[in-house]
């Protein structure tokens, strides 16, 4: 049974492996943009392409065009701001998430000129929480856990997507956005045991060669409209990466996005059937 006080809003990014794994890959790529003047744009596991995207708003806040700078007003959010089968979303975790996913929104905005709209994104922001906890504890009720290995094989796979060589990076990054290795590390399990989750649940498996080849030829012609549409010539436009140098990158995409899609239905059904309210 579920009731909530709002009516629920559509999703406008689909949910690709927890809010988690979004969380971690975001601040990585914020310290890794600041390091490193170019970076592989062939990647996007478990939340790479939205890390992606708040490389390129940091890099164009670095060249001048900051964030808006007015905060968001949380004044109204209540706490807490929504229950799960009997645990709750505090406010303060909701402001860690919003006002993250506030400055993302606003630096992708700048360049229409148009503002946040903060009540829309609360309630985004909150439904993502709702649809991370319910994962996470579908991932408990299966009896899934992190061993050590696994943790430090999701942190440096996260690395791997931001031009970093091992998990001791990924958490000295991440230590920069004023995050802890304890937290990291359990966010990082978080990340995990819900992917695991979700690849059993509904039956995920490595691409075939067949769906890695479609998805070549995919960011092929993405390539060669871009290329197009800013008028480049053969010679200037950014020579096509070879099947085999990106194969394990598209595998990682590919799955990814096979993930996004089973994790919100499985999402939504265990809402369905669960205890849900949010307050907001």
């Amino acid at each position: 049974m579920t009731s909530r006080t709002t009516p629920r809003l559509p999703r406008t990014v689909a949910l690709r492996r927890t809010l988690a794994a979004v969380s971690l890959a975001a601040a990585v790529a914020i310290t890794g943009c600041t390091q490193q003047s170019d970076s592989s744009g062939a990647s996007d596991a478990g939340g790479a392409s939205d890390a992606g995207g708040q490389q390129q708003s940091q890099q164009q806040a670095s060249d001048g065009g900051g964030a808006q700078g007015a905060a968001p007003d949380l004044s109204d959010v209540p706490d807490p701001v929504a229950e799960v089968n009997g645990e709750t979303i505090s406010k303060e975790d909701f402001s860690t998430s919003f006002e993250q996913q506030y400055e993302q929104a606003a630096m992708q905005q700048q360049s229409t000129g148009q503002s946040v709209d903060e009540d829309q994104l609360k309630q985004q922001v909150a439904q993502r929480l709702v649809d991370n906890l319910l994962l996470q504890q579908g991932a408990e009720g299966a009896g899934i856990e992190a061993s050590d290995d696994d943790i430090d094989a999701t942190l440096e796979q996260i690395g791997a997507q931001n031009g970093m060589t091992s998990a001791d990076e990924v958490v000295k990054a991440l230590e920069q956005q004023g995050m802890d290795e304890e937290q990291i590390r359990s966010e990082a399990a978080k990340q995990f045991t819900i992917t695991t989750f979700i690849d059993k649940k509904a039956g995920i498996g490595d691409p075939t060669d067949e769906e890695l080849k479609t998805a070549y030829d995919q960011m092929v012609q993405q390539q060669e409209q871009a290329a197009a549409q800013t008028g480049e010539s053969g010679g200037e436009q950014a020579q096509t990466p070879a099947f085999e140098d990106v194969k394990d990158q598209l595998a990682q995409q590919v799955k990814a996005q096979e993930e996004g899609e089973a994790a919100q239905s499985i999402a939504d059904e265990l809402e369905k059937s669960g205890d849900v309210t949010i307050n907001l």
